[in-house]
């Protein structure tokens, strides 16, 4: 298998579904929707719908039934990126090389263009059971999955967290951290597996595995942005310093991280490949988490 190759056409496969669920940008909302549009345009690693779509192939999940999630996600991912950046929150001017949606269209709009994908997010999702092969118990659950990852018990818990800590000691951060981060990205897979007929004990791993791809890949943003550069990474680096915001690196050393982050993601793809022995296997989903050990962005 030629990853680089593979993951380009992937890419582009999650890239032409998240685009084919926008919505159109008409009317007397026109200005909202544009900003919703612009934001989810702005590239990206689209990580969370192509774990899930790889998560739901593990487990011979073949047909479109993924396809309105895989935008979903992005969609919920995007608005709180889009909220982040926002001067009351981490107030970034870049993001992805361009400028933030709340610069583009003001505070007001990008608080509207991140409430608009939220809501969209579901509407979007809910699309499935309108599909002929859809299991509608199935869709169910996943729905109720990537509601309590995305809410209070989920990422805005995690935000919350974020927002309040003051100098917090590292269970408090691995607190933000899951919940922040790998909160999301546990519902990518976990919807993917339960959508394509996984049991409960091959959800519960997908679930383990997906929090720590989750911690490492948090640990690798607070590496990047140290070593990192504003040309690499497409945002401001030094902004956890600037914003004198603790992280993984403040509080535990960049070497110490870097090796946590790597046990981590190695871990995850033990417990991964642990599914092949009762025939789940999908190469390209353990060489996409073993890139996240080394990504540069």
């Amino acid at each position: 298998m030629n990853f680089d190759r593979e993951l380009l056409e992937k890419g582009k496969e999650v890239e032409s579904v998240i685009v084919s669920f926008l919505p159109k940008e008409e009317g007397w909302a026109k200005t909202v929707l544009e900003a919703m549009n612009y934001s989810v345009c702005a590239g990206g690693k689209r990580l969370r719908p192509m774990l899930m779509a790889e998560t739901y192939k593990l487990f011979g999940g073949k047909d479109k039934v993924i396809e309105p999630f895989m935008a979903a996600i992005e969609m919920i991912h995007t608005y709180s990126l889009v909220h982040d950046d926002l001067p009351a929150m981490d107030n970034d001017e870049y993001r992805r090389g361009r400028k933030t949606t709340w610069v583009m269209y003001g505070d007001a709009m990008a608080i509207l263009a991140g409430d608009g994908l939220l809501n969209y997010a579901f509407e979007t999702a809910l699309k499935s059971f309108e599909m002929p092969q859809t299991d509608l118990e199935r869709a169910a659950k996943a729905l109720s999955i990537l509601a309590k990852k995305a809410g209070i018990y989920g990422m805005i818990g995690g935000q919350t967290a974020d927002i309040e800590a003051q100098n917090p000691e590292i269970r408090q951060l691995l607190y933000i951290y899951e919940h922040k981060t790998a909160a999301l990205i546990q519902a990518a897979m976990m919807v993917g597996a339960v959508l394509a007929g996984a049991n409960d004990d091959q959800v519960k791993i997908v679930e383990q595995a997906a929090f720590e791809i989750g911690i490492a890949f948090q640990i690798q943003d607070d590496i990047l942005d140290v070593t990192s550069t504003l040309e690499t990474l497409g945002k401001p680096i030094g902004s956890d310093e600037k914003n004198q915001k603790t992280t993984y690196v403040t509080l535990q050393g960049l070497e110490k991280a870097s090796c946590e982050q790597k046990k981590l993601s190695n871990h995850a793809i033990e417990l991964l490949e642990s599914l092949q022995e009762n025939g789940f296997e999908n190469v390209f989903l353990i060489e996409l988490i073993r890139s996240l050990i080394t990504r540069i962005k």
